[in-house]
């Protein structure tokens, strides 16, 4: 499973359903990454999938987490929400936040 860790600010956000996307910058890092759990298919296009992705608040081991039912896109990020402006992102759209597995 990607564990994705996040700042405190947009962790929260999150979980109270107020930043649906989480923006990521576009690298190979995470090209690979998507890559590997299906959101992006051979051409790095984003997939139709939805997949579990684990949103943890930091780095720490004991750090608070939560998983999330997310689709993948390749858009420009909102400013509220922590993008630069006029910049592409991976964005990861949250449809789900779920404790234990996702459907």
């Amino acid at each position: 499973m990607l564990i994705l860790p996040t700042k405190g600010k947009w962790f929260r956000m999150i979980l109270d359903r107020v930043k649906l996307e989480e923006y990521r910058e576009i690298k190979p890092y995470y090209t690979k990454r998507f890559r590997t759990i299906g959101l992006l298919d051979a051409y790095g296009l984003p997939t139709v999938n939805k997949v579990n992705v684990m949103f943890r608040n930091g780095y720490s081991g004991n750090a608070p987490y939560f998983l999330a039912n997310v689709s993948l896109d390749i858009k420009i990020g909102r400013e509220e929400w922590g993008a630069e402006s006029g910049k592409e992102y991976y964005a990861l759209r949250i449809h789900e936040i779920c404790e234990g597995n996702c459907r």
